[in-house]
């Protein structure tokens, strides 16, 4: 098995990244939604209720976080600052968390495009987010602004499998960015991700977190926001958890046990 490619979202709920490789901190990749849309009371903005999100692109360099979007000019906002305003955030069922505000200007970019109030906020010092699952969490396993877990992986196998499925039923098959994974790998079979314990993909030693429940973001075109039925309709066919029958599994969530560290397009994945 090999990683097949590598995904960091700058932003959470706005456009990926694909990189060649990618190092890993505390938080989980570096540079992956450490910036996150909020609303006046705090709380995050997805491409939920507002598929516009995935029209905004987000690039890092090494100083800056850079916004752009068809018809305005772009923005930029620091990665890093001292003495940035704090805002009392939340994410899901973290609650509390103190965020770096990103300043007006980049509120009133975002407030414009997406057509609702809105400010960007920045994971910096004060933040901390500790993985919420008591099961599979242990001390030191913190997460970004990402939904539950550091990381989230897939199969090009599981998606293979998928999209015979769509294909055989007349539809459209899907790209992977429908699913936002950070690390996608080859040569294993559909849905073997769900199985493994721990993994190592290069440096790193991957905990497995649990899966991860679908919603309507997976019916959302990145390239133009436009919705429709599938693949959520598909894979409530045959994905749903045994357990909990409202959940739609496709992929799996992990911690990263290794808190430093590279991985790179390339590298073996093993069971660890």
């Amino acid at each position: 098995m090999r990683v097949s490619a590598i995904h960091i979202y700058p932003v959470k709920g706005c456009r990926g990244v694909a990189l060649d490789a990618a190092a890993v901190d505390e938080l989980g990749l570096a540079g992956d939604r450490r910036f996150m849309i909020v609303d006046l009371d705090g709380k995050p903005l997805t491409q939920r209720p507002l598929p516009r999100m995935a029209l905004i692109e987000a690039q890092l360099s090494p100083g800056a976080l850079t916004l752009r979007a068809d018809g305005r000019p772009p923005i930029s906002v620091p990665r890093a600052a001292q003495g940035a305003r704090l805002l009392t955030v939340e994410v899901w069922r973290s609650t509390g968390l103190q965020a770096e505000d990103c300043g007006d200007e980049a509120a009133g970019w975002l407030s414009d495009f997406l057509e609702h109030p809105a400010r960007l906020v920045r994971a910096g010092e004060a933040f901390l987010r500790p993985v919420l699952k008591s099961s599979v969490a242990r001390p030191g396993d913190v997460v970004s602004f990402a939904d539950e877990f550091p990381l989230l992986v897939m199969s090009e196998a599981s998606l293979a499998d998928l999209n015979a499925r769509l294909e055989s039923n007349g539809a459209a098959p899907v790209p992977m960015d429908r699913f936002r994974p950070n690390l996608v790998v080859s040569g294993c079979a559909a849905f073997d991700e769900d199985r493994w314990g721990r993994v190592r993909a290069g440096e790193l030693v991957l905990r497995a977190g649990g899966p991860c429940a679908r919603c309507v973001v997976t019916t959302t075109d990145q390239l133009t926001a436009e919705r429709s039925a599938e693949p959520l309709r598909m894979l409530a066919a045959y994905r749903r958890d045994p357990q909990k029958r409202s959940d739609i599994n496709f992929g799996q969530n992990y911690i990263h046990e290794t808190k430093s560290g590279t991985v790179r397009v390339g590298d073996e994945v093993t069971l660890a």
